[in-house]
């Protein structure tokens, strides 16, 4: 009979991580919210039984990814939640990656294509003519061959905005500002700012007519060029 070899143990946690458990389980317990204070470092340290450096050490991992925020001679809260701290990790995260800037754009397809139908029931002339006037804003840079980064994330959130959803409203920026940044699409040489231009107006054409269909192929055709381009740029720098 075969001997089956003995697991290795799982690595314990530092005590800085089970320091940062406690806090987190401190906060949950007690509902505090966002600007509730946390005790002071040496209580806690006492109530833990740690070092004063241990629960500063655990502060500062907690701060890092916006749980937590140090109010200079004041002392620490508990922090507003924010994509941020996400954001910034997933954008540097994702640079050198072609298969995950690949699956981002994937979601961000699945994500608008799918939602539009509720987008063109719910639209009003406002937020229409909003977004016409930021195509319009995008023509004119494009016509002077310049990009126009800040008008395509607004436009893209323009898309959603009469649907009064704060959670998409979130992944949309979440998912634009990551692709942006780890495609270095604002570095890329096609699709041409004019090409964009099309893509964004022809989305906006669609909306007015409340073409549900028409609007959400034309979506997919403008996440299928940034494919298209996105994989011919990597390849051509080595990166794929």
């Amino acid at each position: 009979m075969s001997i089956k070899p003995l697991k290795p143990l799982a690595r314990p946690p530092s005590l800085h991580e089970s320091v940062q458990e406690s806090l987190r389980s401190y906060i949950e317990g007690n509902k505090l919210v966002a600007g509730d204070p946390l005790p002071p470092e040496s209580f806690l340290a006492q109530q833990l039984g740690v070092s004063r450096n241990s629960v500063r050490e655990a502060v500062k991992a907690l701060e890092s990814i916006g749980i937590l925020e140090t109010r200079r001679g004041i002392g620490v809260f508990v922090k507003a939640f924010s994509f941020q701290p996400l954001l910034d990790n997933l954008a540097y995260g994702m640079q050198a990656s072609l298969r995950d800037v690949e699956e981002l754009r994937v979601i961000r397809c699945v994500l608008e294509t799918g939602l539009i139908d509720k987008t063109i029931e719910m639209i009003g002339p406002e937020d229409l003519a909003e977004l016409q006037a930021t195509t319009d804003k995008m023509r004119e840079r494009a016509e002077r061959g310049e990009s126009f980064a800040e008008h395509d994330q607004h436009f893209h959130q323009l898309l959603f905005r009469c649907q009064n959803n704060q959670m998409l409203s979130a992944l949309i920026d979440i998912f634009w500002t990551a692709f942006y940044k780890a495609s270095d699409f604002a570095n890329l040489t096609n699709p041409t700012p004019l090409d964009t231009w099309r893509d964004h107006q022809a989305i906006v054409e669609a909306i007015a007519a409340k073409d549900v269909e028409a609007a959400r192929s034309r979506l997919a055709a403008h996440y299928s060029g940034i494919q298209n381009v996105v994989a011919m740029n990597r390849a051509g720098s080595g990166l794929d």
